[in-house]
């Protein structure tokens, strides 16, 4: 099959699975006479898997480790429980992170409980009055500047 029938049967866009092959997740597709990549069964078996992957937030360095495991089904799985646990324990700190966040922006929206000139916005003074303070994990998470 094409590309485009592998995007639509995964629902994976072109430009992903473009991306995954670049990143070596993705094996080369063979090619046909006229050049296009033609993929098969073990493409979307493992396209499925990479996108299982990443619903599941790990990054493409763990779903790599994970892919090498799968490549080498007789190995020991211990490693694998490992990597998981560290996942495991991302996700738990990223949602005390999130908990902080939704904290923060509840407390900031007690500042304001009527409609006013925005001039006289209590959420815009204690924004401004933020600036200084925020934490700098925000930041690692596309909400600050760089």
């Amino acid at each position: 099959m094409k590309i485009g029938e592998l995007s639509e049967q995964v629902g994976c866009p072109i430009e992903t699975i473009r991306y995954y092959e670049h990143e070596g997740l993705l094996p080369a597709a063979a090619r046909s006479p006229s050049n296009y990549r033609l993929y098969g069964d073990t493409h979307v078996e493992r396209l499925q898997f990479i996108r299982h992957c990443r619903s599941l937030d790990m990054t493409l360095d763990e779903i790599r480790s994970l892919l090498q495991f799968r490549d080498l089904p007789g190995e020991n799985c211990e490693q694998i429980n490992s990597l998981l646990d560290r996942h495991i324990g991302h996700v738990a700190g990223r949602i005390a992170e999130l908990k902080a966040l939704q904290l923060q922006l509840k407390q900031l929206r007690t500042q304001c409980h009527s409609v006013q000139a925005a001039k006289d916005c209590g959420i815009l003074q204690g924004l401004a009055a933020m600036e200084d303070d925020v934490p700098a994990n925000l930041g690692s998470h596309g909400r600050g500047c760089h």
